[in-house]
């Protein structure tokens, strides 16, 4: 806290205006300690007996604002988030942990931005050839500054969503096809931005990176519909297009393409290869568990890993078990027995499976089985995966550790700790304080009008804080773990439910000693009233 505390003096020195801000909960939230010490700053601007409190509230704002420009001198030296960083929802202890379980696509393999675009433009076609959608639906493209991960569909309404942690709509967060509606529109569509639990069960969850192109699709024909002036039911455009996606997955047509152009889809990063042969060094146990067919599997690991030197043939030998086809998240909670898989014939043995041999490849099968054949505890079991539902919710219940790979982290932690976002946060938080003030105020009817006027002047300077750091995210829906009132998403808090850990790419562990214990910070909370002492 040095450097925040020097940070704060310094401020002091400049400035009055300063108030104390709101911390952010969320590991990532950037200068989380920075911007708590600015609390400590004087506020003392000298209210003398008999002075109006609105009017003296009103001379701290125009302080504040006057005082704008030293902002970045008192932040500069405050704490930065790692990008690369590790963040703890829950103890995890290194050292205690003996296997280590990875889901293969955008855990141990990440993909260019070409695949979103090869994933809409097949469920495109799918949607017009085979299901007889209008032949002008294929002129849309994948619009990669539109969608962002962690978005609801409302499949009663047709609306895509974005949620806070509590379940509410973001008031800049729901598109009806490609246009935003205003926040009277959503209170006329739902009556209030709070999402109760029956219209949650119309919701669905778009989670993995995979949704991507899922949201975009559903988004744009929604817009056709609506620019064709044709009725249509929003359930049955959720059916289609999902149905379109799956095909393109279930059907082999995104994993042939991509297998026929690797370098074009995949991104080649030998870090991985490093954190997994320093775990076998170690005597750790590993597995693979996807959904992905194997021959797809086999050649993206080949290509990954083509410039790596093996002690055998093969990157089988990097992993104690090897699952394909896995079918989670119902292999969690089914009794689906284990087949192992003939690589050269291309067929499934009848054989029961009682034991995992080497060199030998599976599919199918249930958390149950696993257990029973590997006898790995609970606990000593981590599972890496990038879908919070599918991959993680399972393990989680099992009582497997847990951990998230999500690309985006790095990217909106740079964001956070650039300049720009910083200025705009510590100026909100001071707009936030004088807010609070205003509203705790109670002024006579003759004060009304003055208390109206800097309430709004208040409100209106907040908008623009929000939307400029909002204008630093996505353009459509902004951060993926926050929301614009600075709130935690939804896709946030399954992020604390579902993942003891997450991280944006495996090998950041390499950075991190094999006995390290990971913690959460001691000043997180998520329960407002358990705040820190300082």
């Amino acid at each position: 806290m040095a450097m925040a505390a020097a940070a704060a003096a310094r401020l002091r020195l400049l400035s009055s205006g300063f108030l104390s801000p709101a911390a952010s909960r969320m590991r990532h939230s950037s200068s989380r300690h920075g911007f708590r010490t600015l609390s400590t700053l004087s506020t003392t601007l000298g209210s003398g007996a008999g002075e109006d409190e609105i009017e003296r509230i009103r001379r701290e704002f125009e302080d504040a604002k006057r005082n704008y420009l030293s902002i970045p001198v008192a932040i500069k030296d405050m704490a930065k988030m790692n990008p690369q960083g590790i963040y703890v929802n829950k103890n995890v202890k290194l050292d205690d942990l003996q296997v280590y379980g990875f889901d293969y696509d955008y855990t141990l393999s990440h993909y260019t931005e070409h695949l979103q675009c090869l994933i809409y433009d097949l469920a495109k076609k799918h949607l017009v050839n085979e299901l007889k959608y209008p032949e002008s639906c294929l002129k849309y493209e994948y619009d990669r500054n539109f969608p962002i991960r962690g978005l609801y569909y409302d499949r009663l309404k047709g609306c895509l969503l974005k949620l806070d942690f509590f379940g509410s709509i973001e008031p800049d967060g729901c598109f009806f096809g490609r246009r935003k509606l205003s926040l009277s529109e959503i209170k006329e569509l739902y009556g209030t931005r709070h999402i109760g639990r029956d219209q949650a069960r119309q919701l669905v969850g778009l989670m993995d990176v995979f949704c991507f192109s899922e949201a975009c699709l559903i988004a744009d024909t929604v817009q056709h519909f609506v620019d064709a002036k044709l009725e249509f039911d929003a359930s049955y455009v959720y059916e289609d297009v999902n149905q379109s996606i799956q095909h393109v997955h279930r059907s082999g047509l995104i994993h042939r393409k991509i297998l026929s152009e690797p370098q074009k889809y995949l991104i080649k990063n030998s870090q991985v290869f490093r954190f997994l042969k320093m775990l076998r060094e170690k005597g750790k146990k590993l597995f693979l568990l996807t959904n992905s067919p194997f021959y797809f599997v086999n050649g993206g690991m080949s290509y990954l890993l083509e410039d790596e030197h093996f002690d055998g043939n093969s990157w089988r030998e990097l992993f104690d078990v090897v699952i394909a086809q896995a079918n989670k998240p119902t292999f969690y909670n089914s009794d689906h027995p284990f087949r192992v898989y003939d690589t050269q014939k291309d067929t499934l043995a009848f054989t029961a499976v009682d034991k995992f041999l080497p060199n030998e490849v599976y599919y199918n099968g249930c958390l149950k089985s696993f257990l029973q054949i590997t006898k790995w505890r609970g606990p000593e079991v981590i599972y890496f995966g990038d879908h919070l539902l599918s991959d993680l919710r399972g393990p989680s219940k099992a009582g497997w550790r847990t951990a998230a790979v999500i690309r985006e982290l790095e990217d909106e932690i740079d964001i956070q700790n650039g300049d720009s976002y910083r200025f705009q946060q510590a100026k909100l938080s001071i707009i936030h304080d004088l807010l609070g003030k205003v509203h705790a105020t109670v002024v006579s009817t003759e004060k009304g009008q003055v208390y109206r006027a800097l309430l709004d002047e208040l409100n209106s300077e907040r908008r623009q804080c929000r939307s400029a750091m909002r204008d630093l995210f996505n353009s459509s829906f902004g951060a993926t773990f926050l929301t614009d009132t600075g709130r935690e998403s939804a896709f946030a808090y399954h992020i604390h439910q579902y993942a003891d850990i997450y991280t944006s790419k495996l090998e950041n562990f390499l950075s991190y000693a094999p006995e390290s214990w990971l913690h959460p910070p001691h000043d997180i909370k998520i329960m407002p009233h358990n705040a820190k002492a300082c």
